[in-house]
């Protein structure tokens, strides 16, 4: 598997749509492309209480999925989105880089 631009727990900036500007923590990657993020895209649910589980009913706020190019992740050098770039390390190893200023992408 290729090495995923964007990962779970990436401070990420939204580059497009009603919440551009923001920004949040990655929940999760969905495997078609999109990411969950942290209080990012939230929506009205209405759920349907259940009573054998204990579930109470009502309208809840909940994350929806938004399309990983609609994201970009934070560069704190620079305190603005950025793209990113796979290098090979001299030890073979594959590491995240900002696109614009060469550094390494570390958590």
């Amino acid at each position: 598997m290729a090495m995923r631009k964007i990962k779970k727990g990436d401070q990420v900036v939204v580059l497009s749509g009603k919440d551009r500007g923001k920004q949040g923590t990655v929940l999760r990657v969905i495997d078609n492309g999109k990411v969950v993020v942290e209080n990012i895209n939230m929506v009205k649910k209405h759920a349907k209480g259940n009573p054998m589980q204990g579930d109470p009913g009502g309208i809840m706020d909940k994350e929806m999925p938004l399309d990983i190019s609609n994201v970009g992740i934070y560069n704190p050098a620079t305190g603005k989105a950025d793209r990113v770039g796979v290098k090979t390390l001299e030890d073979g190893k594959k590491v995240r880089i900002f696109k614009s200023n060469g550094e390494v992408v570390d958590i």
